[in-house]
């Protein structure tokens, strides 16, 4: 099956955020998405969703962080080394990210959001409604995904 060799992407907007370095990863964070001002009727509608899903490119990765194949997950050396499609990490060929945020307001051309961990001045790549379209059951991970989990878990217990 062939393949495109090259796909052209343009950014419809970009994060603002006063998050940085890891506690961009923080959950309660409130971000700014800020769209192109000729893209504010796209968002008409939006609002009546809850939540969404943000893509964007994480730009902060380098040519060589593409090149990597395989990485321990999180970056635990005690977690078996894994394929990066097969792990969260945003060193890949594509470092597109992946984000699903709650929506809290919308004002022109700025989206305001909880949840959203991209660094300031993040290309965003799409904007999507998320729904129970996007929910499943079943979902099965290995046994280092859980073990990272519960640690994490625990983590928020105690703090």
């Amino acid at each position: 099956m062939p393949y495109l060799e090259e796909i052209e992407l343009k950014p419809i907007g970009f994060v603002k955020t006063k998050a940085i370095g890891k506690k961009v990863r923080d959950k309660s964070n409130v971000s700014e998405i800020i769209l192109q001002r000729n893209l504010a009727e796209a968002l008409e509608g939006i609002e009546d969703f809850s939540h969404l899903f943000v893509m964007f490119w994480m730009h902060e990765i380098s040519k060589e962080e593409r090149r990597t194949m395989k990485v321990h997950p999180r970056g635990r050396r005690d977690m078996p080394l894994q394929g990066v499609y097969a792990t969260r990490t945003p060193h890949r060929q594509n470092p597109i990210g992946l984000t699903v945020v709650e929506l809290l307001g919308v004002q022109g051309n700025i989206v305001t959001v909880r949840g959203l961990d991209a660094f300031n001045g993040t290309p965003v790549l799409d904007i999507k409604p998320f729904d129970d379209w996007d929910l499943t059951e079943d979902v099965k991970v290995p046994r280092w995904w859980m073990s990272l989990e519960k640690e994490r878990s625990e983590k928020h217990k105690t703090q």
